[in-house]
């Protein structure tokens, strides 16, 4: 005998409505997976920060949960209050976190000699993520917020721009000046054409 899963809609209004104590525990299963990873993206890999903001933004969506009026997926509406935790965060913090405080380094940083890294294969896979990871953290907020609602998290433009509170064409001037500084800071990971 298989049950139904409610959808999302369906679990807020029994929370709302007082009858499901557990309904908003099966809405943060179904989404803590990704808000954390928008998070931890947010704060350029800082998984415990990115747990304390998530953690944050949950209870923020439990309180204003009788504001949730479904013009959005429950998931969007919810990535949108986890980015103002996020920005609330950077706005209170004020000071700015230098790369190097930011990043951990890594065998090769550490000795100054090449590791086996450059050799390829997944090895290679491990040095072009964290480049990456480096590159985004050089982004300004609004932009590192825009590439990662919209290429790691493959939301459309509109849903990135509710999430993100702002105009559409915002979001695209976003992601226009981050592709631009990326393609500054990534100049060895360019696809090469083939003969």
């Amino acid at each position: 005998m298989s049950t139904a899963v409610p959808p999302d809609a369906a679990l807020v209004a029994r929370v709302l409505a007082g009858q499901d104590r557990h309904a908003f525990g099966e809405l943060v299963r179904r989404h803590q997976g990704q808000t954390r990873a928008l998070l931890r993206r947010l704060c350029k890999e800082d998984h415990a920060l990115a747990d304390d903001l998530a953690q944050e933004a949950f209870l923020q969506a439990f309180r204003k949960l009788s504001q949730f009026r479904a013009d959005a997926a429950f998931g969007t509406w919810l990535y949108r209050i986890a980015y103002n935790v996020f920005l609330m965060h950077v706005r209170s913090r004020r000071e700015e976190v230098s790369l190097d405080d930011a990043m951990p380094p890594d065998d090769e940083e550490a000795s100054g000699k090449p590791g086996p890294e450059a050799a390829g294969g997944v090895e290679a896979d491990s040095v072009r993520e964290l480049d990456v990871r480096r590159a985004l953290s050089k982004l300004s907020d609004e932009e590192r917020a825009a590439i990662v609602q919209c290429y790691y998290l493959d939301r459309s433009h509109e849903e990135a721009a509710y999430v993100l509170g702002c105009p559409v064409g915002t979001v695209k001037s976003y992601i226009f000046r981050a592709k631009k500084k990326l393609q500054v800071l990534l100049p060895a990971w360019e696809p090469r054409s083939t003969p």
